[in-house]
């Protein structure tokens, strides 16, 4: 399109409704051209350009189509420049400046348009908008939800939900960017700040392993909003609201300012010296009364790849192999359990033609990787299938649905790989692995998706959260490894939460010797050290987990919020600096590093993770920890010796006849991580909703249950009493009931076997 051509050029056309990643809609008109030979002016943005066409851009017959336009679409539009959070960072002011009159011919009243209520996160001044529907086509095409839409003809026209409720999207905040007017605006941000008070801070979000580039817009020593930063090879120009909105839960009223003791089982504030002192004794004393064996580190996999390499030197200095980040994993036998692996790099997963996913509700748990997987199927027409425990409610069409309940996603990926031996001629392998494949016979909807990898020219299978989470993770794993070489395709391993890939380029998982996060739990050690994380929300078996920690001697916790849980079982508090108020560096999931700097200063005492660690090491006696700098860390980091994965030791999967009912306990949206769950404004949205135990009708109806029965879910020695909700999306078999919610703080393992009694 001649709008396209002058892009690249370096040559200005007005435009209102034109996006390079949106379709063409052409109804805004500002950008008339004067085309030779042309009756009259034409778009730029819906005209193709020719072979010796000719274009004039600025020529009499363009600027005064261009000032037409200008002069109509400000007919109606409000003087309210002054109070409009879109004042000095609106298109329509700076166009309105080089194309609008300085008076207006039209005397009529002005139009008033009522306002619709979008939800806690979109604030609406419909009376601004221009009808440019850049927000319908995003969320037609890029969000896939179509919750905005042209309704009335002529002046009565208005972008309007088609039935009066919030927009759902995880990715809805975009709307507010694409908005050439202020008609939308970021609602918790709204009347707080104007764009020329704050300054732009680049950032890397953390809240999934995508690491999405953004820049926080800080006023003084506060973040106001954040706003995406284009980059086409991780975000391209997007932001999921999770990344948009978190860093309003910095401002939690549990956050932790001063460092914290506990004397006679009462908390006390006191200087840094004293719980430093507090922190070491306690780590010495265990180390030195009971063997370095006694400690154990867990640290959140959202720490910066600094902090993880810190603490993996601390601990190993003290002679301790117990560190861990993969806190959400109940099987380890993987020798890379945790660890990503991406033979097709995420930015070129819309050009894929058949993807298997196994094991992850991909639109949720890493957003944007769901739009990549969207683009794929919008404009490549890719054929999408899944193996899950819950039909999700993807913004794709499958091709094919495997939904059977967690104790039996082994056998029907097992059945899948023999359907793969059978169309590819490939040998099994000569191991348990093998045994257990040729022992399943591949059903119909095996053979379909076998066959349609096989045949594809770029075909995928992607390892989403479940997969890793589950308790035969391994088992999985090594199943599609075997099945993506024997039909070669690509496979791609998903690294889970934030910076894990970081954490373990850093060294932050055990060694041979030395127990993994489940084992330090299962059988608790004398002193703990927890960094960045809740323990009845960020732990595969919270319940497990605070029952260690309350048999502990000590427990030292490095901690940005202060918790219940971790008021109740740690005895030193020393406060972190959350991820947005600290230096450092973090590797997304195509094992990109991506460096950032501090966006403002921690509040009161709060220090960052890697000054704390640093005089933790000294205060210790330790070496390698006279350091002055970060960049120092970070030159050290890159001469250490990269991490070896262990060897994979498969011991017997889950299969269906072991339980009955198996639970789906992933991780809702807004739960993943300390932030996110103290966000205000997420926490008011659809997805933050409590939950429900969700059974599908059939197993409903064998336990003799309906919707709003008060049953007691049990698991392990725990007990929840909670609302039945029958749902068809669940698997028979399977009860939906998620984690990291304070509603199932006490529960056990997310993906084993659970007991409903009616109450």
């Amino acid at each position: 399109m001649i709008i396209e051509a002058t892009d690249r050029i370096g040559i200005d056309i007005p435009r209102f409704c034109y996006h390079h990643k949106l379709s063409i809609a052409a109804n805004c008109r500002m950008c008339l051209v004067d085309v030779e030979k042309a009756p009259k002016p034409l778009p730029a943005c819906a005209t193709p350009v020719g072979e010796g066409m000719k274009v004039f851009t600025e020529s009499k017959r363009a600027v005064d189509a261009q000032r037409g336009v200008m002069e109509f679409l400000l007919i109606n539009h409000p003087l309210d420049c002054p109070i409009c959070d879109q004042g000095g960072e609106c298109e329509l002011q700076d166009l309105a400046m080089g194309y609008g009159r300085s008076i207006s011919r039209f005397t009529e009243r002005k139009r008033v348009v009522k306002d619709k209520n979008l939800g806690p996160l979109v604030a609406t001044d419909m009376t601004r908008c221009i009808h440019c529907t850049r927000c319908v086509r995003f969320l037609e095409e890029i969000a896939g939800t179509s919750e905005l839409g042209g309704i009335g003809r002529g002046e009565h026209t208005e972008i309007s939900t088609f039935v009066e409720r919030n927009i759902n999207s995880e990715l809805s905040g975009n709307i507010i960017d694409l908005c050439p007017v202020g008609a939308l605006t970021n609602k918790p941000f709204r009347f707080s700040a104007r764009p020329w008070e704050m300054r732009a801070r680049p950032f890397v979000a953390t809240h999934d392993c995508v690491g999405s580039n953004l820049f926080y817009h800080v006023r003084g020593h506060r973040i106001m909003r954040s706003v995406p930063r284009d980059n086409e090879a991780v975000n391209e120009c997007w932001l999921a609201d999770r990344d948009r909105y978190s860093h309003f839960g910095l401002d939690a009223p549990d956050r932790l300012k001063t460092p914290r003791i506990k004397v006679d089982g009462q908390w006390q504030d006191c200087d840094w010296s004293t719980a430093m002192d507090a922190a070491a004794a306690a780590i010495s004393g265990t180390v030195a009364e009971h063997g370095p064996a006694e400690l154990g580190v867990l640290v959140s996999p959202r720490a910066t790849t600094e902090e993880h390499f810190l603490l993996a030197r601390l601990t190993r200095a003290l002679g301790c192999s117990n560190i861990d980040h993969r806190l959400r994993l109940s099987d380890f036998s993987h020798g890379e359990a945790g660890r990503a692996h991406m033979d097709l790099a995420s930015g070129d997963w819309p050009a894929t033609d058949a993807v298997f996913l196994v094991g992850g509700n991909i639109r949720h748990d890493q957003p944007i990787l769901g739009h990549r997987l969207r683009t794929a199927w919008r404009l490549n027409q890719a054929r999408i299938m899944d193996l899950n425990p819950v039909a999700y409610d993807f913004h794709f069409d499958l091709s094919e649905r495997l939904i059977v309940p967690p104790q039996t996603m082994v056998e029907t990926l097992a059945r899948v790989a023999r359907a793969a031996a059978d169309v590819s001629g490939a040998a099994l392998p000569d191991d348990a692995l093998g045994e257990f494949i040729a022992a399943r016979a591949p059903d119909a909807g095996a053979r379909r998706i076998a066959e349609t990898l096989q045949a594809s020219e770029r075909g995928l299978i992607v390892l989403g959260d479940i997969a890793l989470q589950h308790p035969s993770a391994g088992w999985l794993r090594s199943l599609a490894e075997w099945l993506a070489g024997a039909l070669d395709v690509s496979l791609c391993v998903l690294p889970g939460p934030g910076n894990s890939q970081g954490a373990w380029s850093a060294g932050a998982v055990p060694a041979d010797d030395g127990l993994n996060a489940r084992a330090m739990l299962a059988d608790p050690r004398r002193t703990y050290v927890l960094v960045d994380l809740d323990p009845d929300r960020d732990l595969a078996r919270p319940g497990q987990a605070v029952k260690a920690l309350r048999s502990a001697d000590r427990v030292i916790a490095l901690c940005a919020f202060a918790g219940d849980a971790l008021l109740e079982t740690a005895d030193v508090l020393l406060p972190l600096a959350a991820l947005p108020e600290t230096d450092g560096s973090c590797v997304n999931l195509d094992n990109r590093s991506q460096a950032f700097r501090a966006a403002i200063r921690p509040p009161g005492e709060a220090r960052e993770g890697w000054k704390i660690l640093r005089r933790l090491g000294a205060s210790l006696g330790l070496e390698g920890f006279a350091f002055t700098d970060l960049a120092e860390v970070v030159d050290a980091l890159q001469a250490a010796a990269p991490t070896r994965p262990g060897p994979t030791r498969l011991g017997e999967p889950v299969t269906g006849d072991q339980f009955d009912l198996g639970r789906v306990g992933d991780v809702p949206i807004y739960a993943g991580d300390t932030l996110v769950r103290r966000s205000p404004s997420l926490q008011a949205t659809t997805h933050a909703e409590p939950p429900a135990a969700r059974l599908h009708p059939a197993t409903a109806e064998k336990m003799g249950l309906v919707d709003g029965n008060e049953v007691e879910v049990r698991q392990d020695d725990a007990s929840v009493t909670i609302i039945v909700a029958v749902d068809q999306r669940v698997a028979p078999g399977a009860l939906w009931l998620p984690s990291s919610l304070a509603e199932t703080a006490s529960l056990g393992g997310a993906y084993d076997s659970v007991r409903v009694e009616v109450r």
